[in-house]
């Protein structure tokens, strides 16, 4: 018999310390009138995800736009894991001095091309939940 899982809701400090955990999430918006996901390579700006693209792609159809940043980490074997979804807007970063700050070059994106449009999602609300084996 398997041991006994418990759902936890996290609060947001819980959630931003799991996004800093993780090199990749899934952004989550519409396209053509229908949901759209892409997974990102991205960095956390505070309470912001910062996500680097090309300027001719998706992303010009997300600025401006209420979008979903999910990320995730599932073990398969002792089905436990976590998420955290952050709901917000994306906006094009465009302040040179914004830009420097927020380019980290330890954290470069893994798509191929030239990567030079910064998405920026304003955090608005978190929540995240963790499925893990109850104490006994």
């Amino acid at each position: 018999m398997s041991a006994p899982v418990e759902m936890q809701e996290l609060n947001e400090a819980e959630c931003l310390d799991l996004l800093r955990s993780e090199p990749v999430g899934r952004l989550v918006f519409t396209e053509r009138a229908m949901p759209a996901i892409r997974p990102v390579n991205y960095v956390l700006d505070g309470r912001d995800v910062i996500i680097r693209t090309t300027g001719d792609s998706w992303s010009r159809h997300v600025a401006d736009t209420v979008v979903a940043f999910e990320v995730d980490r599932i073990d398969n074997e002792t089905h436990t894991g976590w998420s955290v979804v952050l709901l917000g807007t994306a906006t094009v970063i465009t302040d040179v001095d914004t830009l420097v700050r927020v380019t980290d070059f330890r954290h470069r994106p893994w798509a191929p091309g030239r990567r030079d449009r910064y998405l920026r999602i304003q955090a608005g609300q978190f929540t995240g939940r963790r499925l893990s084996f109850t104490p006994a």
